[in-house]
């Protein structure tokens, strides 16, 4: 393998159990992280981090719709390893497409409290513990190929993620004098969970649906292709990038714009 690009870095990865998350965790620890997996998906998360190896990877229970949990994962995180390096919050939720007309408002609620406000208080205080031990860290927030365009996503899952591209941007403004860097990665369609769920398709079909409509034939986006890039991200390789949204989406958001 080649040079472990976070050697003794620690990382929270929220929505850390399973899809991207799980990718990122496994990538990162390889790379020499040490990662403490958030989530509310218990025996995954659990079986996440005793696959890894419990000297590289702890899970921790947390609902990010809860600032005192999230507070408390930061804390822990803290405690137990002495620093804080890099937040990859990346927990998330989609709900069922439906017409504008019909839109349940209870569902946008629940994910803009997952999406934007669960990402906010991440950063929050991910940030605050970064600022109080004077750690030049990385934030990565998960937006999405539906933070840039319409079309591509259910209305409230393309409100907040526009929405957390804003965040993303902002935090970026404020906390570079700290020397913290705030960065989204934006995927295309991966045939995570989270998806296969939402839209009630196999992990085939969802390749294959997004397959047909990518720009970039030839290759199949896999979980692992966003964890790669949410790495460069929090690693010191990008060290010079802040308020960027990484598109890994083979072109689509250039080309449908």
């Amino acid at each position: 393998m080649s040079a472990r690009r976070l050697e003794g870095k620690i990382v929270i990865i929220t929505g850390g159990a399973s899809g991207i998350g799980a990718e990122a965790a496994r990538l990162f620890a390889e790379h020499g992280a040490r990662v403490v997996v958030v989530d509310v998906q218990d025996e995954l998360g659990r079986e996440l981090a005793v696959s890894i190896g419990e000297d590289r990877a702890t899970y921790y229970h947390c609902d990010v719709r809860d600032e005192t949990q999230v507070e408390n994962a930061v804390n822990f995180t803290v405690q137990k390893h002495g620093k804080l390096d890099v937040l990859f919050s990346n927990a998330g939720v989609i709900e069922s497409p439906v017409s504008i007309l019909d839109l349940n408002l209870d569902d946008l609620d629940r994910t803009i409290a997952v999406n934007l406000r669960g990402s906010a208080a991440t950063i929050k205080h991910a940030a605050r513990a970064m600022v109080a031990m004077g750690t030049r860290g990385s934030i990565v927030c998960t937006t999405s190929v539906a933070a840039e365009i319409g079309g591509t996503g259910p209305h409230g899952y393309t409100a907040s993620k526009h929405a957390l591209l804003g965040l993303v941007k902002s935090a970026s403004g404020e906390l570079g004098k700290h020397g913290i860097r705030v960065n989204g990665v934006a995927p295309y369609g991966v045939a995570t969970p989270l998806v296969c769920n939402a839209f009630g398709l196999e992990p085939e079909q969802v390749e294959e649906n997004s397959c047909a409509s990518a720009n970039l034939k030839g290759v199949v986006l896999k979980a692992r292709h966003v964890a790669e890039a949410a790495l460069f991200l929090a690693s010191d390789e990008s060290v010079y990038v802040s308020g960027h949204n990484l598109a890994i989406d083979g072109g689509f958001i250039a080309v449908k714009q």
